[in-house]
């Protein structure tokens, strides 16, 4: 055998090798991949777990009767078409999947005759004013609980303060919010105040705890 064909051999047992541990390389990785000691994202506790509950995502009704007056009604009505699926705005439009909203701010709820309400809304009463919208608008579900209308909500307060500006021109006469109106509505939605630590401690320890002088000794 000849010295250039040993050397053949050799090249294509050592690129074999190569290759084969190449290949094992990357099935490692690819197969059991190296875990990081630490979360790059520090994930709050589960419910149960050691460190206790997870604390619950914020889901609160924000105000809007304070960005009415000053709102962009031209927005609303540019998001207004994405419910123009479902609804009908002008007078003595028709109804659709959902009824026709001409007049509905401060109007009634459930307020066309003749229309297949669910039972929930047709049990709701009342009218429709500026909170009862903003509440509606930001999660019908929670507002109506059992209403027929599939529509995740609106979360922005300032686009939903947008389309009940916008609807308050078809039709409406409800006047805009006034001061007082606004101030109401901003310490019904006031989210609670938290109690510090220090609060907490304090209102949690007994009475018992408190640390009595010692009494002076009387005057000679």
């Amino acid at each position: 055998m000849s010295n250039f064909e040993t050397n053949k051999i050799f090249a294509a047992v050592l690129t074999a090798g190569i290759v084969a541990m190449f290949a094992g390389f990357v099935a490692e990785r690819l197969v059991h991949p190296q875990m990081p000691d630490e979360d790059a994202v520090p994930i709050a506790a589960l419910e149960g777990s050691a460190g206790g509950a997870a604390p619950a995502a914020a889901d609160t009704l924000e105000p809007i009767m304070h960005l009415i007056a000053t709102a962009d009604i031209a927005r609303g009505e540019k998001l207004s078409k994405a419910c123009a699926a479902c609804h009908s705005f002008d007078q003595g439009g028709p109804n659709k999947v959902g009824p026709n909203l001409w007049g509905v701010l401060g109007g009634k709820k459930a307020h066309l005759d003749g229309f297949a309400y669910s039972p929930a809304m047709v049990k709701a009463g009342g009218t429709w004013g500026y909170g009862e919208l903003n509440h509606f608008l930001r999660k019908p579900k929670s507002f109506v609980d059992g209403t027929k209308m599939n529509f995740a909500g609106m979360k922005k307060p300032e686009d939903r303060a947008a389309i009940i500006a916008w609807l308050r021109t078809m039709g409406s006469s409800l006047a805009l919010p006034s001061d007082s109106d606004i101030a109401k509505e901003a310490a019904e939605l006031a989210p609670p105040p938290v109690a510090s630590e220090e609060t907490e401690a304090a209102t949690d320890a007994p009475a018992g705890d408190a640390k009595t002088p010692p009494a002076e000794a009387p005057a000679e």
